[in-house]
């Protein structure tokens, strides 16, 4: 049970405070996350890794000489939103190009992705090397889509390590590559992890019983056993770890040299860490494994959950040379690294960087300072002032069911869909209250509230329903009142933005399940004269007949497809939340027009 925090919606901006406060030496803050607070001696390529919070060490202790040069944050088990990258990314960047690393989760790979053409679009040279450690995610034959856990410092080290060593571009992520499709990772648990403000946790685990090959983010296990023993828990970590199907190309696990990383996932004590230690070097040491400076201790964790995962890197002479290479980061120190006074001018970004970090700041301001809006009619500010209005209904609705979304997404998913929601409800009502304030039109309102919601949710929902917003306000004027043929262009093309961006299609028990019916009934009804609140109406029932469909399926996208059988029998929160969120709009629609007749 988590026991220490203020209001649950700021746990994360309050944690990354003291955090930096605790760390000035190494890190200062930046919108969206970290980056070093020390100059390296000469320009070097920079590593920017990243992804939800909740996983100290991982990420922003890993900021320092010799490791990372950024983290940028996100919500708890939510990815950073695109903005937030980006703009860590900017304050990173030294001249020599980045390197994105992070564990491959459907949010970060959309988020990141977005930021990554946003820096290339400005002539940073910026790449990306996807973490895929976990062998209980996906089947060997299918490496390239499993997910990462605590395989995340094994690249993060060795990437850094080449980074402070002048590699360039190109061979930093040559030898992320290599680390990766060297390493291996699996994770056991006992109970699950509780976030802050819950009242149970993301999942449960029989009392005697342990889950086999969990996640990282309150994801539950692929299987169940009972809990052995110290030296039982070695034996299963070797027979799956070591097993032919996982050794890398090219490696005799007799004469291998392999880094071993004992890591206790939350509430697992050191010193239980040290009894099955004790145990794994047996066993490795009688398949003729030669262990190369093995850690024990809290790399990767998950917040309060009860678990251990092994990591294997097996080494080469290079991968040797760079994992052992000195690093001083908050939480990961080997050796003695030169490191700078401070951010100096020639290190700090540039000027075209610094401009693009304060637009970006611009973009997601959450008051009235400085925030000029372009001209709008009268007529446009009603519109503005109707929509702040459903904004403001949105919010509501939100904060009423997050926590039965966020019970749904902990069936088979991470749980953090009903937090995700509720902050970017809450920023995107914030951002259109200021903005009609300032005398905003309807576009500009819109625009603004789509921005808000996408950097503060973060997370794939974050993202779509920034994408959602912003296409819906595209089709809106600040001059004029938009048709009900507007309303249903915005929708369809937000539809289609949606699918194009998440890759989801209709049965793969996503929110697209509730989005496509709700926009193809919403068009019928327009098109076949009928007004938009009537048309509303008939979209809300197709969104929830949508939603409900999804109760059978079997999941294929997003975290939850590591569980699908699980989740079969239960809704897909990101449909059932779209849904509830149309009727909630639905009603009101029709209740204004009852009123004005």
């Amino acid at each position: 049970m988590t026991r220490l925090w203020n209001d649950p919606q700021e746990f994360v901006d309050e944690m990354v405070e003291g955090f930096v406060l605790a760390n000035q030496g190494y890190v200062r803050r930046v919108r969206g996350g970290v980056t070093r607070s020390t100059a390296s001696p000469e320009p070097e390529v920079s590593l920017v890794i990243g992804g939800g919070s909740g996983h100290y060490p991982a990420f922003a202790g890993l900021v320092g000489p010799g490791l990372a040069h950024g983290a940028a944050m996100g919500n708890l088990f939510a990815s950073p939103s695109s903005t937030q990258v980006e703009s860590v990314v900017r304050a990173s960047d030294r001249g020599r190009g980045v390197l994105l690393s992070y564990g491959n989760y459907a949010g970060d790979v959309l988020n990141f992705t977005a930021a990554q053409d946003a820096v290339r679009a400005d002539g940073i040279d910026c790449r990306t090397v996807l973490v895929t450690d976990d062998i209980f995610s996906a089947a060997p034959d299918s490496r390239a889509t499993r997910r990462g856990i605590a395989g995340d410092l094994t690249v993060f080290k060795t990437a850094g390590a080449a980074a402070a060593a002048a590699y360039d571009l190109d061979d930093v992520e040559r030898v992320a590559i290599l680390t990766n499709d060297r390493t291996r990772s699996m994770g056991v648990a006992f109970t699950g992890c509780t976030l802050p403000g819950a009242d149970e946790p993301l999942f449960s685990v029989p009392e005697g019983r342990m889950a086999i090959g969990l996640g990282i983010h309150g994801e539950p296990g692929i299987d169940e056993t009972d809990i052995p023993s110290a030296d039982g828990l070695a034996e299963l970590f070797v027979e799956h770890l070591l097993a032919d199907a996982e050794i890398p190309e090219g490696v005799d696990p007799a004469t291998a040299r392999v880094v071993p990383i004992l890591n206790g996932l939350g509430s697992v004590k050191t010193e239980e860490l040290f009894v099955v230690f004790r145990s794994l070097v047996k066993r490795l040491g009688e398949r003729g494994v030669t262990l190369v400076d093995p850690q024990v201790g809290e790399f990767c964790t998950s917040f309060d959950m009860a678990g251990a995962s092994l990591t294997l890197l097996w080494l080469d002479d290079e991968l040797e040379r760079l994992w052992t290479a000195p690093a001083d980061t908050p939480a990961f120190r080997r050796g003695v690294v030169p490191t700078g006074a401070g951010v100096s001018a020639s290190d700090a970004p540039s000027a075209a960087a610094a401009a693009a970090i304060t637009d970006l700041d611009a973009e997601g301001q959450r008051d009235d300072a400085g925030a000029d809006v372009p001209d709008s009619s009268a007529e446009s500010r009603q519109t503005a002032t109707r929509i702040a209005g459903l904004l403001r209904l949105v919010s509501d609705t939100v904060s009423e069911n997050a926590a039965e979304w966020g019970r749904l997404d902990s069936v088979a998913g991470d749980g953090d869909h009903g937090i995700g929601m509720q902050r970017g409800a809450t920023a995107a009502l914030e951002a259109a209250e200021s903005a009609e304030r300032a005398g905003a039109g309807a576009r500009t309102l819109l625009t603004r509230a789509a921005a808000a919601w996408a950097d503060r949710a973060g997370g794939t929902s974050g993202a779509l329903w920034g994408v959602i917003l912003r296409s819906l306000a595209s089709e809106l004027s600040d001059e004029t009142v938009p048709s009900a043929g507007d309303i249903v262009v915005g929708a369809v093309r937000g539809r289609d933005s949606v699918m194009s961006v998440g890759g989801a299609a209709v049965g793969d028990k996503t929110m697209i399940d509730a989005l496509v019916p709700f926009t193809e009934a919403l068009d019928a009804a327009v098109s076949g004269g009928a007004s938009l609140a009537d048309a509303w109406q008939d979209a809300a029932d197709a969104a929830e007949r949508g939603a409900e469909s999804t109760t059978g399926l079997v999941a294929r996208l997003g975290r939850a497809k590591t569980h699908g059988d699980r989740a079969a029998g239960s809704p897909d929160p990101g449909a059932v939340s779209f849904a509830a969120l149309a009727r909630a709009v639905a009603n009101t629609l029709k209740n204004d027009t009852e009123e004005e007749s």
